[in-house]
């Protein structure tokens, strides 16, 4: 095999100075986050050679890495996301404030749907904009490439596999939840509402 390309290049994040998320617990979840973006790498240089010819649904080489394919490129857009929207401790404010709001009865009813779908779930909990009812949902994923709702788009992402906080809290993951809602970058939530309601426009 021709080595692989550095096609998809990873983003770098501030993992510093976080309430109840310690640095090494952030750097350790980074580290896995890089291994995603050099494992779509090694897949997309492999699909450059796979013979198409040889298609099979109960095995072949191209459904293989195209299922692979979903998997890494998820858990690059996933792990992205999570990062981005961890950030110094700030209070809900502004347009997801309301949303949030009026869909769930209350801030503080959609924290706790919310923080209970991270119980749940088993790999991912988004809270979404859903493009065609155009209104608010919270998904549980159990995996990077299982759960996912067509045509939504993504506001507010929380990674609760065990290895977003193993280290700073074994197995109490309510306790985790509890600490990420405590560094959510709400800025950036009210940033992607303004992206997905201007897409309806």
């Amino acid at each position: 095999m021709e080595p692989i390309e550095k096609i998809f290049k990873p983003k770098s994040y501030n993992l510093q100075g976080y309430q109840g998320l310690s640095e090494y617990q952030l750097t350790e979840h980074y580290t896995l986050y890089l291994g995603y973006v050099n494992k779509y790498n090694e897949i997309l240089t492999r699909l450059k050679n796979v013979d198409f010819a040889a298609a099979n649904q109960t095995y072949s080489d191209l459904r293989a890495l195209k299922i692979s394919e979903n998997f890494a490129l998820n858990g690059i857009k996933l792990h992205e996301a999570y990062f981005e929207n961890l950030g110094p401790q700030q209070f809900v404010s502004g347009k997801i404030l309301e949303m949030t709001t009026n869909t769930f009865g209350s801030y503080e009813n959609f924290k706790y749907q919310f923080s209970q779908c991270g119980i749940a779930a088993r790999g991912w909990t988004i809270l979404s904009y859903d493009l065609e009812q155009r209104k608010l949902l919270i998904n549980c994923l159990d995996a990077h490439d299982q759960g996912y709702l067509v045509n939504s788009y993504p506001l507010l992402v929380m990674d609760v596999y065990e290895h977003a906080y193993l280290i700073d809290y074994g197995v109490k993951r309510a306790i985790y939840i509890e600490a990420f809602f405590q560094n959510i970058a709400w800025n950036i939530v009210n940033l992607r509402l303004e992206q997905a309601l201007a897409i309806n426009k």
